[in-house]
């Protein structure tokens, strides 16, 4: 810049690392007259700055007024706004996290980015490549400047949302929100624009959250053809179902609905049984572990036809073996952060905020379980049990889920009965329905539902409980030698 004979004016700190590389530099309090004050807090906000950065110089009164205050304009505007989100994020408390809200920087880009018809901002690094070949070829074009402030408004107004949700939620909570603030907003950026959407007549594209939490929007993707909208649902709905339990476990998702699931000593048997679940199903699915791939596991996964293959890491050779299916979309993503997490789903008008559904519900424990009635069963059976009441969370409602030996057998889901649902799964069982554990992610409003799987041989039941009808149910099971746990809690997903 300086050989270029572009004249710097920088902040104190700044200001001393450019000085120290033996370039020549103006601080600010010398355009100021103004020392820097409040321990810093106060440097760029005054009239010699701003009347720089905000003066239009296609107006000639404009030209004249700088004259006449001894202001100089300024044609380029570099800004990095201080570290707020990491701040937070390294859980540094409320006062060092105060000081790093920044006020003079974003008053600067803002300013600049107004006046783009003569003013170029810069707010990320990434652009300094942009500013030497600018600086050779003769300064930015008005295009470029109005691009530079588009991405310098959102890069305020992403600044802002994080200043405001923090202090909302954790300096300044509202008590009559129940840990919801009053006010919410949100940042994405795009990452890219999709072939098409859900159906090839629908446009569509993939934002990334600018809290850059792990997910499968910024997953990494190894190899394969370019994500679809359907493949995005597909592996979130997959990756969400494999984390959902803690031994080693392999999820296979088609249309967002589980069509295979299991657990296993290591990750490759999990995917094994997994697809034994409904093989046809699994043709053309959406596989997700949570586990590393490891080579046995992609020795299975080769074999089939597959869509999408989500885990938090591949063993090297795992992944060359992959590549030989070049068609084969291959991400690596960790698993969903533990503690407080929200999701939100647009309605007309409006968007709907709860409480990610995680397994950690009162309920959820088998040693919180009631038994309703039957003998209490073994700690095999127990854990099928438990695996199944995991496991069935993952379907949409009404679901029920067969399982035996820590895989899904039969999954009945989607459908608006429980009777229905119930069908289904001892449908896709066949005879591995008979000596199954079965469980329901809510409860059975009539008996019908239940004598489905007492009629296909299911010995064991989990479910919420919680019907005015439940005596009758349980005396259903009861008198057919059933054994019944009430779980109190019930997991619907629509």
């Amino acid at each position: 810049l300086v050989a270029a004979g572009v004249e710097i004016v920088s902040t104190g700190s700044t200001a001393k690392v450019i000085a120290g590389a033996g370039c020549p530099v103006t601080a600010v309090n010398d355009v100021t007259g103004f020392p820097e004050s409040l321990e810093g807090r106060v440097k760029t906000l005054h009239p010699h700055i701003h009347g720089g950065l905000l003066a239009d110089l296609r107006k000639p009164e404009h030209e004249r007024e700088l004259a006449e205050l001894g202001i100089a304009p300024f044609e380029l505007v570099i800004v990095n706004l201080y570290p707020f989100n990491e701040t937070v994020a390294s859980g540094a408390d409320v006062d060092e996290c105060v000081e790093q809200i920044d006020i003079g920087g974003p008053a600067m880009v803002r300013a600049s980015a107004k006046n783009y018809a003569n003013v170029a901002i810069i707010t990320a690094p990434r652009h300094y490549g942009a500013v030497l070949d600018a600086v050779r070829g003769g300064g930015f074009s008005l295009e470029q400047r109005a691009s530079l402030a588009a991405e310098a408004f959102a890069h305020t107004a992403s600044y802002d949302i994080a200043v405001a949700s923090w202090l909302g939620s954790v300096v300044a909570p509202d008590p009559s929100g129940e840990g919801f603030p009053a006010w919410m907003g949100a940042s994405w950026e795009r990452g890219s624009v999709l072939r098409y959407g859900e159906n090839p007549h629908q446009r569509a594209a993939v934002y990334l959250a600018r809290t850059r939490e792990p997910g499968v929007a910024g997953a990494v993707q190894h190899q394969g053809k370019e994500m679809s909208y359907n493949n995005f649902v597909d592996a979130d709905a997959a990756r969400r179902a494999a984390f959902d339990h803690l031994e080693p476990a392999v999820a296979i998702i088609k249309h967002a609905n589980p069509c295979g699931i299991a657990v296993g000593p290591d990750i490759a048997a999990a995917y094994r049984l997994a697809h034994e679940t409904d093989p046809v199903s699994a043709f053309g699915g959406v596989i997700a572990a949570n586990r590393e791939v490891s080579l046995a596991m992609a020795e299975a996964v080769v074999d089939v036809f597959t869509e999408v293959i989500v885990a938090p890491s591949f063993a090297p050779e795992a992944l060359a073996l992959l590549a030989t299916k070049k068609n084969l979309r291959v991400l690596e993503v960790d698993g969903p952060h533990p503690g407080h997490r929200v999701e939100m789903r647009t309605i007309s008008g409006g968007v709907l905020v709860q409480a990610v559904d995680d397994i950690e519900a009162d309920g959820d424990s088998p040693s919180t379980w009631q038994l309703a009635c039957g003998e209490p069963v073994d700690e095999q059976t127990l854990g099928d049990l438990a695996f199944a009441w995991r496991a069935v969370r993952s379907a949409k409602s009404n679901a029920i889920l067969l399982a035996r030996g820590g895989a899904a057998v039969g999954i009945g889901m989607g459908q608006v009965n429980r009777v229905d649902s119930a069908r289904l799964a001892v449908d896709r069982a066949g005879s591995r329905a008979a000596g199954s554990v079965a469980s329901s992610d809510a409860f059975f409003p009539f008996a019908d539902g239940l004598q489905v799987l007492i009629d296909a041989g299911v010995r064991v039941i989990v479910q919420p409980g919680g019907s005015v009808r439940d005596d009758e149910v349980i005396e259903a099971a009861r008198v057919a030698g059933v054994t019944m746990y009430f779980t109190g809690t019930r997991h619907f997903f629509h």
